[in-house]
């Protein structure tokens, strides 16, 4: 019997799927164990041999808890809203619903023939309206609640309606002190504090506009990208260079109305989260920096000649004397306000640059740039005027979006005082040599006025003393992250179960949800620049938010419906969500490790809070996976000729005799590791190259090589379908893990894939022997049923040892490699004994399970391989029995022999003196002694 790789995978497929063998219930006396995937966009270009990797890994270690005896959660769906499929659609005039259901069928069709033991009975899609309901329904609880920084959670808004009713706002303040709610409030005299007195004399007008200060769903007017030509808003690493990533259209900065989550006020609660949850130190740091705690003061200076103050953030208040110039962020209308007539026109011009330029690019630029605005600051304890400028390295959302800057204490300080000439006061000594700025914490202050011979970290708290005494200051503690944006305007999203009244918004009842989105002919802005649902009369006529949800909306909790996906009641069973819990394991990407694992987790924690569930993080154990990069070729054609030349024949400066070459990018799938087949190139691209010659080395034409990205415009990609067809899925899970670690990047090679194809027609061949071509003669079947020898329960127990710890370490490349060492050792010893044979089988289950069940129920096997007990390790039988020993004559060894380790020395004497070798050396004498070291050696004395 051969192995027919195609005929078992599709056998057995076919067997799981009528089986329904990978359905899991809710109700087992098994202990639990999710495992989850970051779900896939899915893409009209389908899947290539990159996206597959984690997916393995997850399906890997899936099967072997499975097989230790834990019911295993391991779902898929789809993250179906969103940017591509809207642009797709306006591309190639088809609606994103069509071109969604046609991606999703063409994804499933590949993951199928991978062979995955996903629970596809959960299946969900973001797309769904019975999904999407829930997440318009969990919007709903964001908008009803606030978070109370008493008790450090969300409580429902109507308990802060009781409060504000009975005591006003002072013992609980406005989260955003950048609001504008004294423009609300005419009895608040400029401050943003009410009495409950003046609560309940508002109107219903302003108490809603008070409470949307407060809500964790918030709407407010914010500076926004907008690119015109996709008609959306896009988030600052969706810009560069002030084009979209996507299509390189211009992008500007605009103000409209906005939905936001509050996610600020939970910043202290996602880092301390952080200390409980299995995420790699690198994750953690990234996450850590985003939030961005720090712990300061805010001061504020007087500004020369005018009725204003300049308010600065600074974590250094320490170095206050030594402030030389301010920046301020150039979008803040202070800047019109402040600005001199002199440097008008020239401050103009700069903001004009600066609103061409992403955040991202701002805080990465090299280049020093920035304008004085011809206003002066005034320094609050000598009196010193500070000039103040502005600068596209400083950020409005950050602080106050104003620095003060001490440019013998900070680089980037340091180096833009210099560009422009602005004189640096030395506030350090020695520690500042001129040259580059000093960050110490550890000098005694000089030039300080009042702080002179002070030390840096006495004087922190000096000047936090200092200024609250003046009443131009206070303690601070700020954070870098800032409320997440949670609207585009787009249409292919979730509806906002919303309605506006003269400008408030009122939530739907859950009654009325989902709120579905309604068909559209056209993808085009709004009049005013609103999503696209605000050119149907009938959507605006009911007064409903035109705007939709980002496409992390859906992507925030999926991992939830997924314990409880059938539920009609509710977005997941309190039952159902108890005995999953948390993700025991999450894997995914690092694009992901900041925007969607902080959302993912500011939602549990809200749920949790109002008391939905009963853990606040969502994912226990997080393993990002690394990138398979592409293996690039290239053909090299003569600069204006159709002649080709063969990559080794190319001179050191990239000619071939002189003339100059063109490298073009060559298809992977027709390249032989570097060799081209000629007559496939030709044929290419519409016959583009059918006359092309070729300068050949040694009758080949050989490519070059390069590691990039995998990507469709570098003809670098592998379709695993072709893979799965040629050499099987079992091959292909078996290499993908072979490449090397699942958390590193590595090239794909498919010249690799022979070798893994091999080992498991070795495998084969410990069960059946080979047909002999040109003879009758049948493969036949060579197991039995005899009793295992010590050696081959040696090699069987090494292997179940080595390979249960690669799967719980997660380094299944070097499981794969011992796979291969235990086949090899076998197949030395000649082994085809069943019950050697049968737990080789349900280890290697996880791995190739095609394989592993069709040679299970070959066996006898009635049950499935995937249900049976992973083996157990004894180490008894890896336990030296016995070692060659050194057998010397009078200090020379002349012969080795192999004795038991516990053979007594009477037993090794006569062992010994028996061996036809140490009777020639003896020759008849008696030996003086025998010298046994156990362990070590046998020496014997004549």
């Amino acid at each position: 019997m051969e192995y027919n790789f195609n005929e078992i995978e599709k056998k057995w497929q076919k067997a799981w799927t009528e089986n329904q063998t990978y359905t899991v219930s809710n109700n087992s006396s098994k202990p639990k164990y999710y495992v989850l995937d970051m779900f896939p966009y899915p893409s009209g270009a389908g899947l290539h041999v990159g996206h597959p990797l984690g997916y393995i890994a997850s399906d890997i270690y899936a099967r072997y808890k499975r097989l230790k005896g834990f019911n295993v959660l391991h779902p898929m769906g789809y993250d179906a809203f969103g940017l591509p499929a809207e642009q797709y659609a306006i591309e190639n005039g088809i609606h994103p619903a069509v071109s969604t259901e046609k991606n999703i069928a063409t994804f499933r069709k590949q993951l199928d023939n991978i062979g995955f033991c996903f629970d596809w009975s959960r299946e969900v899609r973001t797309s769904d309206p019975h999904y999407y309901k829930w997440t318009q329904w969990i919007f709903l609880q964001l908008f009803e609640s606030w978070f109370n920084r008493k008790t450090q959670k969300a409580e429902n808004i109507q308990q802060l309606v009781a409060l504000f009713q009975q005591e006003g706002n002072s013992n609980h303040p406005v989260p955003n002190e950048k609001s504008q709610i004294s423009d609300l409030i005419p009895t608040a005299n400029g401050t943003q504090i009410f009495t409950a007195e003046e609560w309940n004399s508002f109107d219903e007008t302003t108490q809603q506009a008070i409470l949307m200060e407060y809500r964790l769903a918030y709407c407010g007017y914010g500076e926004v990208n907008w690119c015109e030509a996709l008609g959306t808003v896009l988030a600052n690493d969706e810009v560069v260079n002030g084009v979209s990533e996507r299509g390189g259209y211009p992008v500007v900065k605009k103000k409209l109305r906005q939905w936001y989550l509050r996610i600020t006020e939970y910043a202290d609660r996602l880092l301390e989260g952080l200390q409980r949850v299995d995420f790699s130190e690198a994750m953690k740091e990234m996450q850590t920096n985003w939030i961005g705690k720090s712990s300061g003061a805010e001061i504020d200076f007087k500004i020369k000649e005018a009725d204003e103050n300049l308010r600065v953030y600074t974590t250094r208040p320490d170095t206050i004397m030594g402030v030389d110039f301010m920046v301020i962020a150039p979008e803040l209308d202070l800047v019109d306000r402040i600005k001199s007539q002199d440097q008008a026109k020239a401050v103009d011009d700069y903001i004009a640059y600066v609103k061409s330029r992403s955040e991202r690019e701002r805080m990465a630029e090299k280049k020093i740039s920035g304008v004085f605005t011809g206003a002066y600051a005034i320094n609050p304890f000598d009196g010193r005027e500070i000039p103040i400028w502005i600068s596209e390295y400083v950020l409005a959302g950050y602080g106050t979006g104003a620095i003060m800057a001490v440019p013998c204490g900070d680089e980037r300080d340091f180096k833009f005082a210099k560009h422009f000439n602005i004189p640096i006061t030395n506030i350090i000594g020695n520690h500042f040599n001129g040259e580059e700025a000093n960050a110490t914490k550890d000098a005694v202050l000089e030039n300080s006025g009042f702080l002179n011979g002070t030390p840096m970290r006495e004087a922190m708290e000096t000047v936090i003393k200092a200024i609250e005494e003046k009443g131009i200051g206070k303690r601070k503690v700020n954070y870098k992250m800032r409320d997440a944006a949670f609207s585009r305007q787009r249409y292919w999203g979730e509806p906002f179960p919303v309605k506006w009244k003269n400008g408030t918004a009122y939530p739907l009842s859950a009654d009325a949800l989902p709120l579905e989105l309604p068909k559209v002919d056209s993808y085009k802005p709004g009049p005013e620049g609103e999503g696209p649902l605000a050119n149907i009369p009938e959507w605006v006529a009911q007064e409903l938010e035109t705007n939709t949800m980002p496409g992390y909306a859906g992507s925030s909790w999926y991992f939830l419906r997924y314990m409880d996906p059938k539920n009609d009641k509710e977005f997941a069973g309190r039952q159902a969500t108890d005995y999953w819990n948390q993700v025991d394991l999450y894997i995914g990407g690092t694009e992901h490790a900041v925007g969607h694992l902080l959302y993912s987790r500011m939602w549990t924690k809200v749920l949790h809070d109002l008391g939905y569930l009963s853990f606040d993080e969502p994912f226990k154990r997080l393993v990002n996976q690394g990138m398979i990069q592409g293996s690039s070729r290239f053909v090299y054609r003569i600069n204006g000729t159709n002649e080709f030349v063969s990559h080794g024949l190319i001179a050191g400066d990239g000619t071939y005799q002189g003339k100059m070459l063109d490298k073009i990018h060559v298809d992977v799938n027709f390249v032989d590791g570097t060799e081209l087949d000629i007559e496939a190139f030709k044929k290419w691209k519409n016959n583009e190259f059918a006359n092309a010659t070729f300068v050949l080395e040694n009758g080949k034409y050989l490519c070059g090589t390069e590691t990039e990205k995998m990507s469709k415009t570098k003809f670098n990609t592998v379709n695993p379908d072709d893979l799965v067809s040629k050499y099987g899925a079992d091959t292909f899970r078996m290499y993908e893990m072979f490449l090397g670690p699942v958390e590193m990047s590595k090239p794909w090679d498919t010249k690799g894939i022979e070798g893994v194809h091999r080992f498991l027609k070795k495998l084969w061949r410990l069960f059946y022997k080979d047909a002999v071509p040109g003879t009758a003669q049948q493969s036949t079947a060579l197991w039995t049923d005899e009793a295992p020898t010590a050696a081959e329960l040696k090699v069987l127990h090494k292997s179940i040892k080595k390979i249960e710890d690669d799967t719980e370490r997660f380094s299944f490349n070097t499981g794969v490699s011992a796979f291969m060492i235990l086949v090899n050792e076998l197949t030395d010893l000649k082994s085809h004994k069943k019950q050697i044979l049968e737990p080789v089988l349900i280890m290697l289950s996880s791995y190739a399970p095609h394989i592993a069940e069709e040679l299970w129920h070959a066996l006898g096997n009635t049950s499935s391989v995937l249900d049976a007990a992973f083996p157990k390790f004894e180490e008894k039988y890896i336990k030296e029995s016995d070692k060659e020993y050194p057998i010397s004559i009078n200090g020379k060894m002349r012969t080795t022999m192999i004795l038991s380790l516990e053979a007594s020395q009477q037993e090794v004497e006569q062992l010994v003196l028996a061996n036809e070798v140490v009777q020639k050396w003896v020759d008849g004498k008696t030996p003086k002694k025998i010298i046994y070291v156990k362990n070590k050696m046998v020496n014997i004395v004549v």
